[in-house]
C-alpha cells in the first residue's frame, strides 16, 4: 500500500505527521506513508521546514490518499492551477482528509452533498463549499472519509488501516502508538469510532 500524505506550505504537523507515522507502522508488510507536496520543501504552520518525500503528482498514482490541513488551504483551494494537478480516483483509492482539508475535498468534487467532517474554524468555509458538516471526529462513505480537529488524526489512520490491511492491523498500530495505561482504552475508542463505516464498506451493493 502506497499512501500519498498531501502536505502544502502552512501545513499542520499533527495531521501529516501522526497519519504517516501510524501508518508506516506496516512499512515491514510492504506499506510507505509518504510526504507528498507541490515544492521540494514546504514550511509548517510554526515554522518547521521540511522536504518532501514525492511530488504532487505521485497522488494520482498511490494506492491511498490523505489530504492533511494547514493556515493557507484556503490558498490551495482557490488554485485552479494546483487543483488540476490533483487527480484522485475514490474508486479505485482509500483517500481521507482532515480538518480543512476536507475544503480540498469539497473543491475536488469528492464530497458532493454527503455529510463530512472539518474542524471548527474551518467549518463555515466548507459549507460555503455546499458541504453538510456534521459534529463529529470521522466520518466515511465508501472509500472516502474525513475527520475533524487534529487529534482524530488516529481515526483516519486506524481506516485506513482496517479498510486497506485488517482490523487486527489496525488495532496494533493504535496500540503501539497509545499511551502506557491507556492503551486498550484508546484502542477499543478508536475502534468503535470507525467499525460502523468499516461494515458499511462491506456491505454488498
Amino acid at each position: 500500500m502506497q499512501i500519498a500524505v498531501l502536505t502544502f506550505d502552512g501545513f499542520n504537523e499533527l495531521d501529516s505527521f501522526i497519519a504517516s507515522t501510524i501508518l508506516n507502522r506496516l512499512r515491514p508488510l510492504g506499506w510507505n506513508a509518504w510526504i507528498t507536496s507541490p515544492a521540494d520543501e514546504v514550511t509548517s504552520m510554526n515554522g518547521v521546514t521540511i522536504r518532501r518525500q514525492r511530488p504532487l503528482e505521485f497522488a494520482e498514482e498511490a494506492d491511498a490518499v490523505l489530504i492533511g490541513s494547514g493556515i493557507r488551504t484556503r490558498d490551495v483551494a482557490r488554485d485552479d492551477a494546483l487543483l488540476a494537478r490533483l487527480r484522485l480516483d475514490p474508486e479505485r483509492q482509500l483517500i481521507g482528509a482532515q480538518c480543512s482539508g476536507t475544503l480540498l475535498l469539497a473543491k475536488l468534487g469528492l464530497i458532493g452533498d454527503l455529510p463530512a467532517c472539518t474542524d471548527l474554524t474551518t467549518k463555515p468555509w466548507v459549507i460555503e463549499a455546499g458541504v453538510n458538516v456534521i459534529d463529529a471526529p470521522f466520518v466515511a462513505h465508501g472509500n472516502v472519509a474525513t475527520a475533524g480537529g487534529c487529534l482524530a488524526s488516529h481515526y483516519l489512520a486506524a481506516w485506513m488501516i482496517a479498510r486497506g490491511g485488517s482490523v487486527e492491523q489496525a488495532r496494533e498500530a493504535i496500540h503501539y502508538v497509545a499511551p502506557v495505561g491507556e492503551k486498550e482504552m484508546y484502542v477499543e475508542r478508536a475502534m468503535a469510532v470507525i467499525a460502523p463505516f468499516l461494515v458499511e464498506a462491506a456491505a454488498p451493493a
